[in-house]
């Protein structure tokens, strides 16, 4: 208990504008930020001022993704940052696309966190992403998922085996299963209902489609199925996390 009060003590004194957020200018190749409740940018490094296309961090504050990001690409990450904030859940070493451009051959590793004020409560939430140049151990490049991934996002609703994902990648079924594995912490199968549900979080949120009809389209097999798998991710049913999102 000591030491946690003389850390509180100590973070208590810091100036509001902490100097702590100024650390990540620092690293180069790390983008970090924080968003209010509804999104608004509250703190960003330079990395991710480039991202934005502002020269510094005042021309982003109090401004969201649908001011600096295709109307697609901000729905994803506002989806994402709601469903952080309602779940309490992070989003963690997640693989994707550079933010600036669709379909970029550049991925970055992802984590989201929920931000909480003293009485427990969500308020907010802390990101950062970096470039993966390599990954770990013998599974090579990034660039050797790259297309793989791609096509993932873009087809992640039509029906797709393993070994057609191994051949785009030019390894064997054995072979792209271990490195999928040892480099996204998931197998193929797991990272496709992921980007299924994630979708699906997107829809709920920001359309009025009949549940029964965004399980289809996000790929789902039936309605059970869709429930199960968003329940199991989101920690909440799709029609609660859409109650939840309309602040009903």
């Amino acid at each position: 208990m000591a030491d946690a009060s003389v850390r509180e003590e100590f973070l208590n004194s810091l100036t509001h504008d902490s100097q702590i957020i100024k650390l990540f200018d620092l690293m180069p190749g790390i983008a970090f930020y924080i968003k209010d409740r509804v999104g608004r940018f509250i703190a960003l490094n330079q990395k991710t001022c480039e991202y934005c296309g502002v020269a510094q961090e005042v021309d982003a504050l109090g401004k969201t993704d649908h001011d600096f990001f295709p109307s697609s690409n901000a729905e994803s990450y506002r989806a994402d940052d709601f469903a952080v904030m309602e779940s309490g859940q992070p989003i963690l070493n997640r693989i994707e696309s550079e933010p600036h451009q669709a379909g970029s051959d550049r991925l970055v590793v992802t984590n989201k966190i929920p931000l909480r004020n003293a009485e427990g409560k969500v308020i907010g939430i802390a990101g950062f992403s970096r470039h993966v140049d390599r990954l770990s151990g013998r599974a090579g490049t990034a660039d050797d998922f790259a297309k793989t991934i791609d096509h993932l996002k873009k087809k992640y609703n039509e029906p797709m085996s393993t070994s057609e994902l191994a051949k785009m990648a030019g390894m064997s079924v054995s072979q792209f299963e271990r490195r999928f594995r040892r480099a996204f912490n998931s197998s193929p199968r797991q990272y496709l209902l992921r980007m299924r549900v994630e979708a699906a979080s997107r829809l709920l949120t920001f359309t009025s489609r009949p549940i029964s009809r965004i399980s289809k389209e996000c790929g789902f097999h039936d309605h059970a199925h869709f429930t199960r798998s968003f329940k199991k991710m989101m920690n909440m049913t799709p029609l609660n996390f859409r109650k939840r999102q309309k602040g009903e």
